[in-house]
């Protein structure tokens, strides 16, 4: 992940020029987030940087959201980290009002508005991934550092190592994938970007969630 942008409190949006915009969206990690045939499989790697320097080779940017919904992380560690931390508690929030576990898309959807709501301060750029027990499958989203949700049907990835990551899912991610299959594409597409992005590296964070539930794999 990059280093904190200390100026970055004191800019409006409107105030971002396209090369800063470019580097804010080129995070250093990769993340990634694919649907196979019972849900999605989410993953990503360890490191975090600052600068040239690798901050943590354990740090951890793959979170469970709840029961059903689980997210990655990219950008800023503590923007970051200040979103999973609200996502946790207005889905905690929003199951004792409602009885139920919320949907991944509302979670996207919160994740959604508090970026964007606060563009002009959070540098952090998130995947939601999850299964959806109405419609009965796995749900994947992507949203950017302006608040921008892009719903996936197939695969996604975020960071400096999702070039890299989303060459392989092209050439091997096919529909109704086994769960098996889906756990090795992913495993692969990781280690792909730890092999050529220099800030990309250590462990392989890797999780699944279906029907059953959210599932730590690594």
């Amino acid at each position: 992940m990059i280093e904190k942008n200390l100026n970055l409190k004191k800019l409006n949006i409107e105030d971002m020029d396209v090369e800063t915009i470019k580097k804010a969206a080129k995070t250093g990690t990769t993340t990634v987030g694919l649907i196979y045939k019972e849900g999605v499989i989410i993953g990503t790697e360890s490191q975090a940087t600052a600068g040239y320097v690798v901050a943590s080779k354990t740090a951890q940017k793959l979170f469970e959201i709840n029961n059903f919904t689980a997210a990655t992380i990219s950008g800023g560690v503590a923007d970051a980290q200040y979103v999973i931390n609200q996502l946790q508690a207005l889905s905690r929030l929003r199951e004792v009002e409602k009885g139920i576990i919320p949907e991944p898309k509302y979670i996207a959807n919160i994740t959604r508005n508090i970026l964007f709501s606060g563009r002009s301060y959070y540098l952090a750029m998130m995947i939601i991934g999850g299964y959806s027990k109405s419609e009965k499958k796995g749900k994947l989203y992507g949203i950017d550092l302006l608040g921008a949700l892009f719903e996936e049907d197939s695969f996604i990835s975020f960071g400096s190592g999702s070039t890299y990551a989303l060459g392989l899912l092209e050439a091997d991610w096919k529909p109704d994938l086994s769960e098996e299959e889906a756990i090795a594409l992913m495993k692969n597409a990781v280690r792909s970007s730890r092999e050529r992005d220099i800030a990309s590296g250590f462990e392989i964070q890797l999780c699944k969630v279906n029907e059953n539930g959210f599932t730590k794999i690594q």
